[in-house]
């Protein structure tokens, strides 16, 4: 279908979402330093013997899993994700949905891990309760939240990533833009072979 042929409503619904992603994505000193401290937090856990720990949910829980994903197998930084369905059916039976993430932390994460917490409303209890459960175990824990600035999740972390505004697909994408900048700056390039 030729370009001259859009349907002018389409077009301009999708004028106005390129120019909000764009606005969401723009980068400036403040986004740069907290890319730049996350490289620093993921290399830190890798040579004290750690790994990165990313959780979300829904998309973000997609997202995590591609960035654990991403980060080991392209930037040799050790990664996971708590994304196991038998995993999250056992805890959340056993301890509750709000808390089944926060016991997650508690099994399995160490001295040396760093937690990614990614909750597009930083509003998800899950997610809220795993982090107060790294706090207690002295992780280092990197927050990306969005929505409303007066979020609780915005400032937990020892780094903190915000997105102003208030659709989940901006948001999800934006998040997964920035901590896909991170992984491409501990390769040291935007270009590399998949495998």
């Amino acid at each position: 279908m030729p370009a001259e042929s859009v349907d002018p409503d389409h077009k301009s619904f999708l004028d106005d979402y390129v120019g909000r992603l764009h606005r969401a994505t723009a980068i400036d000193d403040g986004v740069f330093a907290r890319i730049s401290a996350t490289r620093t937090t993921w290399l830190r856990a890798r040579e004290q013997g750690g790994r990165v720990i990313f959780i979300g949910n829904g998309g973000s829980a997609g997202i995590a899993s591609h960035l654990a994903i991403d980060l080991a197998k392209n930037a040799s930084v050790p990664a996971l994700c708590f994304s196991d369905a038998s995993m999250m059916s056992c805890l959340a039976n056993d301890y509750g949905f709000e808390d089944w993430i926060a016991h997650a932390v508690r099994l399995s994460a160490r001295i040396g891990d760093c937690l990614v917490a990614i909750s597009s409303s930083g509003r998800s209890k899950n997610i809220l309760n795993a982090v107060a459960q790294a706090r207690t175990m002295k992780l280092d824990v990197i927050t990306l939240s969005g929505m409303n600035a007066g979020n609780p999740l915005r400032n937990l972390g020892d780094v903190n990533f915000y997105v102003d505004s208030r659709s989940y697909n901006i948001v999800e994408t934006t998040h997964q833009f920035w901590m896909m900048a991170a992984i491409d700056l501990v390769i040291g390039r935007a270009e590399y072979p998949a495998s």
